[in-house]
Order: C-alpha cells, then structure tokens, then sequence
C-alpha cells in the first residue's frame, strides 16, 4: 500500500522497515547500554544474529517486546485479565480510546492482549515531547507509533491536528487497522478520567467536507477501553508533582522526570491490572441530536465515551478503602476486610516516604493519593446509580 508523503515524518514503519530499524537501534550506543543491561552477559553481535528473524513488526513485537512485558507481569503484577467480548469479530477498523494510566504501557498490553489473539497490533499516538533520545523515535515507531507534535507553535497548530486527523483516517478507512489514543493529553493525575473536547475536535477534522459532524465520528468506529490497575506506581510521584505545582505555579517537569516517571511506571508494582472494551459506539453517536451546536454534540460525544469508561472500571479493595479514609466514614466497608485497610494504609505510608521535596505537606500529599484511588470508584458509582 502506498502511503502518503504528507506523512513521512509522522507515520509508523513497515514491515519492509524493520530489519534495517532493528539493526538501526544495535548500532545506537545509548541503546545497546539498556539492552546489555537488561540481558546482561550477552553481546551486541548476538542481538544482531538474533534479530534476523524478525521480519515484520508483528514478529518484532512478539519476539523482543512480549517478554518485556511477561518480565513485567511476573515481577510487578499479582495478576492480569482482559474482556474484550463487545468487539465486533471479523474486523480490526476501531479506535480504541481509553484513559490514560501509563505513557508506555497502556498501548503495549493492548497490543500483547491484541497479538495472543492473533489480531493486528495498534498504531498508537505518541507525543514528541517523549522523544528525547533518537533511539526512543526509532523504537516506538518500529512498535507502530505515529507522532503527534506537542511543540507545534500556535500558528502550526491548526495544520497539525488536521494532518493527525488524516493519519489516523488513513489508518482507519485505507489499512483497516486499529489505533489507539488516550482520551486526554496526558494522564490524568488525580484519576478523574475526562475526555477531553478537543481530541474528537481533531478526530473530527478529516473527512470528506459534505460529510456531517456525527458521520465524522461514526466512521472511525470509537471503542471506549478502560484500563484499571490495582496500585499506580506513580502515586507518589503525582502526588509529589502536585504539591510542587501548588507551592510554585510556574513549576514544569524536566525531561529527566519524564523519563523517571517512564522508568516507574514501568517497573513499579501495579497488583492487578484489567483491560475492558466496550462495543464501537457508532449508533449512540448517531442517536443523538445532530442539530444542537457542535460544542455542545462533542460534550455529548465524551459523556458517552466517559460513561463506558467509567462503567467498565475493575474495582479493587483499595479504592473502597481510599474512599472511606477520604470521607472519614466506614460506608464502603463491605468491600474489605480489616486486613485489607491495614495492607493499603501500610502501602500508602511506604510510597509516601518516597517522596523528597522541600517541605512536605504530608496531609495534602496524602489527601492527593487517597483521591487518585477514590476517583474511579466515585465515577464507577455514579454511572452504575444513575
């Protein structure tokens, strides 16, 4: 398939591009530093015969990113479970849209969950920003990531949204492949997951220009994933950004905490994590009423994505408990034991000793994960009581 040029600089590689990507990160010092650290004892020249099997990015990701993940699982989860029932078998043109709890890992097990299935991996959306070193590009691009520009001036904006839109339209309608996005730019640090308006905005950029607002969106076949993990490895480091935030409103992460919450985030403990799908909503879109200004059907749009979200959260222990301790009442505590409460306080004492910055305010860093694990619940209940 011919691919654009408009999209060279953006676009994930090919099957056609992989040996010579493989062998692009095997030549890159920084790069074989990580991998001799991760497999230690073996030499570069042995990675480089090793790869020669991989011929497509399917086979890369099987063959070199699955154990990872594996590695992952076994050493910083209690356990892992998917449902993916609602989705259309005999088809893989679906955006897969989820809240956003790691900048790595989300997509990665969407795309595990995807490849033992014997699906086609996802092209995921990834921010510049994140590219820090020139291995990082080739690597996530080899993984199927396209690149959104997070530094586009205010006057290249508008261009670049409409050019991501075309991408992943092209995606969609010509490759019949999966994408996945995250429904905000950036996690949500206190775990209130939101839609944001103006990624359906940029959604609903592309298209033919007589094609109507809500056709837009429909024919890109929108599938709310949500993902829950039992314990955020980052807590702390959110809470800790927080308060920093709060003591100095002009306070910006360095590239260095992006790629310590990167490093946690992937290695920390998680316990149990969950993937669920909800059906494309496709006719919810299409039930509503178009007529109403388009501020206000994309607000539409989000509540039922938001919605499904939220409908599918797994509910662990934690979040009863944090929800509790935030309200001071015991009203959730048919759903834990007094042991339970006594593991997750001790948990939260211990990532709370993490934290190293100039004056805590220890009740406000508290106050600030005990929200990041009340959050889910209260939209859990929310939907559920409605």
């Amino acid at each position: 398939m011919e691919i654009p040029a408009e999209f060279e600089k953006m676009r994930s590689l090919e099957d056609s591009e992989v040996r010579g990507a493989v062998l692009t990160l095997l030549d890159d010092p920084a790069f074989c530093k990580i991998i001799k650290r991760l497999v230690k004892g073996v030499p570069i020249w042995a990675h480089k015969l090793y790869t020669r099997r991989f011929k497509t990015v399917n086979s890369f990701q099987i063959g070199m990113i699955h154990p990872f993940l594996k590695k992952i699982l076994k050493e910083g989860c209690t356990g892992f479970s998917k449902d993916f029932n609602a989705i259309p078998q005999g088809r893989e043109d679906f955006i897969y849209l989820s809240n956003h709890r790691d900048i790595v890992l989300d997509s990665a097990f969407l795309d595990y969950i995807l490849l033992l299935s014997g699906k086609k991996s996802v092209e995921i959306g990834i921010g510049n920003n994140l590219l820090i070193h020139p291995w990082i590009e080739t690597l996530v691009r080899l993984n199927r990531s396209f690149i959104v520009n997070r530094s586009a001036t205010a006057s290249e904006l508008l261009e670049s949204s409409r050019q991501l839109s075309r991408y992943i339209r092209f995606v969609i309608e010509e490759k019949k492949s999966p994408v996945w996005l995250a429904q905000r730019e950036g996690r949500a640090k206190d775990s209130d997951d939101r839609t944001q308006k103006s990624v359906l905005k940029m959604l609903a950029m592309s298209g033919p220009d007589d094609m109507p607002l809500s056709e837009r969106l429909q024919s890109l076949h929108i599938c709310p994933l949500t993902i829950s993990y039992e314990y955020d490895p980052c807590d702390w480091l959110k809470a800790q950004e927080f308060q920093l935030k709060r003591d100095n409103p002009d306070y910006t992460k360095s590239q260095q905490d992006d790629l310590d919450n990167m490093k946690t985030g992937i290695w920390g403990f998680k316990g149990h994590m969950h993937y669920q799908v909800a059906a494309p909503i496709d006719r919810e879109i299409a039930a509503l009423d178009s007529s109403v200004p388009r501020n206000q059907f994309l607000d539409q749009v989000a509540q039922i994505i938001d919605r499904h979200i939220f409908r599918n959260y797994r509910i662990y222990p934690c979040n009863y408990i944090a929800l509790d301790m935030l309200r001071g009442e015991k009203a959730q505590s048919a759903h834990y034991t007094p042991q339970q409460e006594q593991d997750f306080n001790k948990y939260l004492d211990g990532q709370l000793a993490r934290i190293k910055i100039p004056d805590p305010d220890w009740d406000y860093l508290r106050e600030r994960i005990l929200t990041m694990y009340a959050n889910p619940l209260i939209n859990h209940l929310s939907v559920m009581q409605s």
